[in-house]
């Protein structure tokens, strides 16, 4: 657990980087910009795969025993968080992480209508519904990090777009998205179009969520359906 507990540390006093401006110029000055996305990005792997090894690796207690029911929590959020998670990948938005380009029009926004953080939300799906079948002490540590880094990680990123956009255009493109997954679509404030929003993502999802139920004994070691 030790081991687990000090890789999760280093993973986020290594993702506030970012977040300390002078840091930041300073390593970009040194290395180039592009210098500086190759190896935080190589970096950041590096630790993740530190921390999935530490995970696999920690001693762990028993808090709750599996039921049976519980594995399907992670079988029916995980499409949802494939979806979230193409969707951040293939429709443009300039108002999270994920594609940033200039060509997100908020009349159409796609899948940024249902949450404008499609990427974060597909963590935060993945993290709480592994959190219910893996009831030890690791796996609360591991997913529950995740879980708690993706409900805060939010509200910071709407403040640095705020900032970085300016008021006006800020409010121009978020009117139509909320954080809060389908909540613009309550309210009202943007329509839910199928096609326009999940075409793409439901498909692409479907695939991907496919290949990681096929996957998941391979890489993992434990099947993800119910014995």
């Amino acid at each position: 657990m030790q081991e687990l507990l000090l890789s999760l540390t280093v993973f986020i006093l290594f993702h506030l980087i970012p977040a300390i401006g002078p840091v930041r110029t300073r390593l970009i000055s040194a290395v180039g910009k592009p210098g500086y996305i190759i190896g935080y990005s190589a970096l950041s792997i590096a630790v993740l795969v530190w921390v999935s090894l530490a995970y696999g690796r920690a001693d762990s207690d028993l808090v709750w025993v599996q039921q049976p029911w519980m594995r399907w929590v992670p079988i029916v959020a995980l499409y949802f968080a494939c979806v979230l998670l193409v969707g951040a990948l293939t429709h443009p938005n300039p108002l999270s992480v994920g594609v940033k380009a200039a060509k997100f029009e908020p009349s159409q926004p796609g899948v940024v209508a249902i949450t404008r953080h499609p990427l974060i939300w597909s963590f935060i799906l993945w993290a709480g519904s592994h959190i219910v079948p893996n009831g030890d002490s690791a796996s609360l540590v591991f997913f529950g990090l995740f879980l708690v880094l993706g409900l805060v990680g939010p509200k910071s990123l709407d403040i640095k777009q705020r900032r970085q956009l300016g008021e006006e255009e800020w409010l121009k493109l978020s009117g139509p998205t909320s954080n809060i997954p389908f909540l613009a679509i309550l309210q009202r404030r943007t329509k839910f179009d199928w096609c326009n929003m999940l075409m793409v993502p439901g498909l692409g999802g479907l695939t991907l969520y496919c290949i990681l139920f096929g996957a998941h004994t391979l890489v993992i070691g434990v099947s993800p359906f119910p014995q």
